[in-house]
């Protein structure tokens, strides 16, 4: 698991590898993600979007962004966590993942940016 905390909302991140989306002989290696934010400090925040850089092992990288998050951008209370599962798919055996959240102050309309720790992607194999 990663975590990371700025503007008092931590991130954390826990991955597992999906056998069953996975296509080892085509060289696609499916994970899951769930992430979780946590807003520590005293005011409601939104989600507004993300980025995503994906890197592969030997293939290069991809950008994945836009609004939200699986299709919300939720208002998250002080003191309240938000999770959510997704998925990623590498072209490798191994990878990382890492990027960045816009969240906006709902009391004054800051708004501002918070880094998604760097996670790696292994398939199981790999770690033996």
């Amino acid at each position: 698991m990663a975590a990371e905390t700025l503007h008092k909302i931590q991130i954390s991140v826990k991955t597992w590898f999906r056998q069953d989306l996975s296509s080892l002989d085509d060289g696609s290696f499916f994970f899951n993600y769930e992430v979780t934010i946590h807003n520590a400090g005293h005011v409601e925040v939104q989600l507004l979007s993300r980025y995503w850089r994906v890197d592969h092992l030997s293939v290069g990288s991809n950008v994945v962004k836009g609004d939200g998050v699986v299709g919300e951008q939720p208002v998250i209370e002080p003191k309240h966590s938000y999770s959510y599962t997704s998925g990623c798919e590498l072209y490798s055996s191994m990878g990382r993942m890492v990027g960045y959240y816009r969240f906006k102050e709902l009391s004054s309309g800051i708004t501002f940016t918070v880094p998604i720790p760097s996670f790696t992607l292994v398939f199981p194999p790999m770690l033996n």
